[in-house]
């Protein structure tokens, strides 16, 4: 743990020196500068500390609650710097601000309780740039897992965070007390600073130098936060393990292996498919096979396999195969209910669909991938599992035997549905929001979250490798096209598909042929590119304004 924290403490001091800390350091330089008091850029600090970091594992509830914007948080930090530009340069305007707070100026300390109460306002609109560690954070407050361990890491990274932010409060005072005769003019520049700042960064001026240090502290994430070892130390905390989790050593043995009893259906919040949409039960289906399917309706991988769980179906549940499809959302759109239902409807799923939009049944499987089978025997006992797509045939020779063993008689012949698992290594999966992008197959203009920012193609693209170029916003799950958007990747596949959402039009070219349109309506899988021959070849997409992308996939 205590390696963990220090790579967690590392990454805050990495944020504190990237692009993404420019909006908060005229306010903590000025924070400091404005008071004698020695304890006062502490309290800053301190109340920075604080405030994200119960803001930052309680915003997905929040957020979510509230229905608030992406960007509303940067948003609120130039707002932020406006107000405290405008009582630098007007005092009078600072009097007045102040004046519903005079009662605190009586009492004892009163500048560091000032300075704590604008420290934890800084807490809620600050907007680090997410590298690995607060990445796993945001997912896990998200799931609404956080533990003791997560609350722990989270207070590592932004007492890293407050290292560097200190030391410039801490010059910020000193840098006053050298010009204390000229204060007030002193002070009035500094505002016209932080307005100047604020002008600058709503309107994308310091795109320059924020795509130089990007790049630079991206650098160093690759050797702190993204190295194989702190992959390691961060994987439990994503796992967030069960019992159930040690059974897996032999789950893909010889055989049908006891793997321990199935757990329950946990915190689902819909259920389709099922007599008046009432709940299933483990125990209500004791007697028959089982076979729970994780997937998620956008998952080309879990569509591929869908066809095979519908033969299944057909051929032996009458017999006493029930299929349980648990849907655990990759994207924020899979969380809705109509959305689902609509899905179950196009990709004719007719068996019951539980919603795991909390991931509480995915956790209670310790399950990672999208397909996941785990086939469950008479007894409520877990006797096989199998990751992603393929293997159709021994998956069914285990549903018949387990069948046969509750003593009804399975039919003669298997099922015949052609295995369209890729036979050859392809492009791999490929997530557009800044959350899931792997770092070493993009290129171009370093990212800026949650913010637009013109984006240019690099001159060189390597295979497997993408790119952007026009004005995107990209935020944690996807990127969104703003105006002359494009998107270049260079692929090795015979299919293309790629998650898209909102309304409006993409237009493909393949090494610099267009393709058909695709017309973009509701949030869903949209196929590229079909074709029986595996290819190498540059696609670019080009994008109308509003059009969301969340990721390719590849067959």
């Amino acid at each position: 743990m205590l390696t963990l924290l220090g790579i967690g403490f590392a990454a805050g001091v990495i944020t504190a020196v990237s692009p993404c800390v420019l909006p908060v350091l005229p306010i903590v330089l000025a924070g400091g500068a404005t008071s004698d008091s020695r304890r006062r850029p502490f309290a800053i600090i301190g109340g920075l500390v604080a405030s994200f970091t119960v803001f930052t594992l309680a915003a997905a509830s929040i957020l979510s609650a509230l229905g608030l914007p992406q960007d509303l948080l940067r948003n609120l930090a130039i707002a932020a710097l406006f107000v405290l530009a405008a009582t630098l340069v007007f005092p009078r305007l600072a009097i007045l601000l102040e004046r519903p707070f005079a009662f605190m100026s009586r009492r004892r300390n009163s500048e560091v309780r000032g300075g704590f109460l604008l420290g934890a306002s800084l807490g809620l609109v600050f907007v680090p740039c997410a590298g690995p560690v607060l990445a796993t954070v945001t997912v896990l407050a998200a799931q609404h897992r956080v533990g003791l361990d997560t609350v722990l890491l989270t207070l590592a990274y932004a007492l890293g965070v407050a290292v560097p932010l200190l030391l410039i409060a801490l010059g910020g005072q000193r840098i006053s007390k050298r010009l204390r005769a000229g204060s007030h003019t002193f002070r009035r520049a500094m505002g016209v600073v932080l307005a100047a700042a604020a002008l600058a960064i709503v309107f994308n001026v310091d795109r320059g130098l924020q795509t130089h240090l990007g790049g630079y502290s991206s650098a160093l994430q690759k050797h702190v936060e993204d190295t194989s070892s702190a992959r390691k130390k961060l994987a439990p905390l994503r796992r967030g393990g069960t019992a159930f989790a040690a059974t897996r050593a032999d789950a893909t043995g010889a055989g049908l292996p006891d793997l321990g009893k199935a757990p329950a259906f946990t915190g689902i919040s819909h259920w389709l498919n099922t007599p008046g949409d009432r709940p299933l039960t483990l125990a209500s289906l004791r007697g028959k096979v089982v076979l729970v399917d994780f997937w998620t309706y956008s998952c080309i991988n879990c569509i591929r396999s869908l066809p095979h769980l519908g033969a299944w179906y057909a051929a032996y549940h009458k017999g006493g195969l029930e299929i349980v499809g648990v849907h655990t959302p990759e994207f924020a759109f899979e969380h809705v209910l109509g959305n689902v239902r609509q899905a179950t409807r196009d990709l004719h799923v007719g068996w019951p669909v539980a919603l795991d939009n909390n991931y509480k049944t995915w956790n209670a499987y310790s399950n990672e991938y999208w397909p996941a089978e785990y086939l469950i025997d008479r007894t409520g006992h877990v006797r096989r599992i199998h990751f992603g797509e393929g293997e159709y045939d021994q998956t069914e020779r285990a549903i018949r035997t387990l069948l046969a063993q509750t003593g009804v008689s399975v039919p003669a012949r298997t099922t015949a549905v052609a295995d369209q698992t890729p036979d050859q290594i392809v492009t791999p999966e490929s997530y557009l929001g800044y959350t899931r992008i792997d770092p070493s197959r993009y290129r171009g203009t370093a990212l800026r979250p949650n913010t637009p920012q013109r984006y240019r193609f690099p001159a060189r693209l390597p295979q497997n490798s993408l790119s952007y170029a026009g004005i995107w916003r990209i935020t944690d799950q996807r990127a969104i096209a703003v105006r002359a958007a494009r998107l270049r990747l260079r692929f090795h596949a015979r299919n293309i598909y790629i998650v898209l959402g909102g309304h409006g039009t993409v237009t493909p070219l393949i090494d610099g042929r267009p393709g058909a349109p695709l017309h973009v309506n509701e949030d869903r899988l949209y196929t590229v590119r079909q074709d029986p021959r595996l290819a190498d070849g540059l696609l670019e997409l080009r994008f109308t304004p509003d059009v969301n992308a969340y990721a390719f996939t590849f067959g």
